[in-house]
């Protein structure tokens, strides 16, 4: 079969044919129908520091997707052949402290899919019925796909509250831009988004920002201030995992709001804790992956209510073979989210 394999400890992946996973008793053979890019798989190809720490090669890479049972193994009781599933891209253990805690999204013995093992840039995908998610039928292909990093952009928003709450989101890649579709859905009463993008920051107001500002062209502590009366925003959503926009973040919101942080930075952050989180009573959210499953049942319910959109975020399709062009879109901030289509 056919698959986007990183084989080297070095930049690049290759398209290579690679022999069909076999089952254990309790896994599950997929054939991926559709798979999304997402920044890791990036960091994957471009070799960075994170990658070189992370993954060790040789494994396929890729971890959101929808796809087809196309067998199951001897033990399997959750799905049949024929029906369309998503995955939980962290493959938790199911016996440790976190586990055994309702927190499996921060299983100590997680393994990553398309990272710690073979990914969703394949034909076809072996799984464990346990990370399985059943699709609804009412959502589209291409939707489906996005479910795991929606969930991540659900989590974010709903650590607590928002309804007619008053929004600030920093960095519009697409779980931002997701996260602005989730908040408007939720009741926020004002949404800002703040990327230095502006092809990104068009696509946050069709998902229904009130204001889109470029912080390389506005004050963006400024701009909060006169928006919401001198008060600061109550919530901060922050995606870029920028020490700049964090600092713009903790000191745009008022005094006893949240921010929720799901952004990941390449170095160690200092914040004034004294002046900016205690002082002003904020409360800190540390977001990782979703909620399993719990996170899925909302994810499915935004997406198949038509409650959220996410079409406008969805901007680009390309087929397995076509791979390196939508990681180079990626690259240059020209697109949303690139979609991966493996079967016509």
């Amino acid at each position: 079969m056919k698959a986007v394999v990183k084989t080297n400890r070095t930049r690049g992946l290759e398209l290579i044919e690679i022999p069909e996973p076999k089952l254990g008793p309790r896994d599950v053979l997929i054939k991926v129908h559709v798979a999304s890019i997402c920044g890791t798989d990036v960091h994957i190809d471009d070799w960075t520091n994170w990658a070189q720490q992370r993954f060790t090669p040789p494994h396929t890479i890729g971890h959101e997707f929808a796809g087809y049972v196309e067998e199951v193994g001897k033990e399997v009781t959750f799905v049949k052949v024929g029906e369309r599933v998503s995955a939980e891209s962290h493959i938790s253990c199911g016996y440790c402290y976190q586990c055994k805690n309702g927190d499996r999204e921060i299983c100590r013995k997680s393994k990553l899919l398309g990272v710690d093992c073979d990914g969703t840039f394949a034909e076809y995908l072996s799984l464990p019925e346990h990370v399985l998610w059943k699709d609804d039928p009412h959502i589209p292909d291409k939707w489906a796909s996005i479910q795991e990093p929606f969930g991540n952009a659900v989590d974010t928003v709903m650590s607590e509250d928002i309804s007619s709450k008053t929004v600030l989101i920093l960095g519009a890649g697409p779980i931002g831009l997701f996260a602005v579709g989730i908040a408007k859905a939720c009741g926020a009463s004002l949404i800002i988004v703040s990327d230095p993008n502006d092809y990104r920051l068009d696509i946050g107001k069709k998902m229904g920002a009130n204001i889109a500002a470029n912080p390389k062209k506005t004050d963006i502590l400024k701009l909060v201030l006169e928006a919401t009366g001198g008060n600061g925003v109550d919530v901060v959503l922050e995606f870029s995992g920028n020490t700049l926009a964090l600092d713009q973040g903790l000191k745009s919101l008022t005094p006893g709001g949240r921010i929720s942080i799901l952004g990941i930075y390449e170095t160690p952050v200092n914040i004034d804790l004294n002046k900016e989180v205690i002082f002003k009573k904020i409360r800190i959210y540390g977001i990782t992956g979703r909620k399993i499953f719990s996170t899925w049942y909302k994810t499915s319910r935004f997406l198949s209510s038509g409650l959220v959109d996410p079409s406008p975020v969805i901007t680009h399709t390309f087929s397995l073979e076509e791979y390196e062009k939508g990681m180079q879109l990626m690259r240059d901030g020209k697109c949303g989210k690139v979609i991966l289509k493996l079967f016509q």
